[in-house]
């Protein structure tokens, strides 16, 4: 399988610095996810903001409560810009997700750009066509309802 690449886009009514704030904070990471991916962080981040080279790991259970654990790591950070985090150790042979915020008419546009490649070649390419694909764009769905919640709807 090539690597995979998704975006979107979401405008948020409040200022970046708002914005920014909340998604520099990796406790609010459970927030934006299904409760049915079974996050669970292994290290108390309340009042931590990110930093590049921090890492961050938790369990997830995505699929059948089979729990696994994800590593992340903060790669890059533009304050108020941008931020990347990648994949160090979890489920995906590649994972890379840029979080973008352009202050734009008095609130934020937001853009995700993700990368990521499903391990274990043809068959798991027929997994991403059976499962991940779609599951991949649940948790970013919920995602955006679950700002909506937080911060309103443009």
């Amino acid at each position: 399988m090539q690597i995979k690449r998704k975006e979107w886009q979401q405008f948020i009514p409040k200022p970046v610095e708002e914005i920014w704030d909340f998604f520099s904070r990796p406790e609010n990471l459970k927030k934006l996810t299904p409760a049915k991916v079974g996050i669970t962080m292994l290290v108390d981040l309340t009042g931590k903001e990110m930093y590049p080279g921090m890492l961050i790991p938790y369990y997830i259970s995505p699929l059948l409560g089979i729990r696994m654990k994800w590593l992340t790591e903060i790669t890059h950070i533009e304050h108020l810009h941008y931020f990347v985090d990648q994949q160090r150790e979890g489920p995906y042979a590649f994972w890379h997700h840029q979080h973008n915020f352009v202050a734009q008419n008095g609130g934020t546009l937001m853009t995700d750009i993700l990368h990521y490649k499903v391990p274990y070649g043809p068959i798991g390419t027929l997994a991403d066509w059976i499962l991940v694909d779609k599951m991949v764009d649940d948790i970013f769905g919920f995602r955006k309802a679950a700002i909506e919640q937080y911060f309103g709807k443009s």
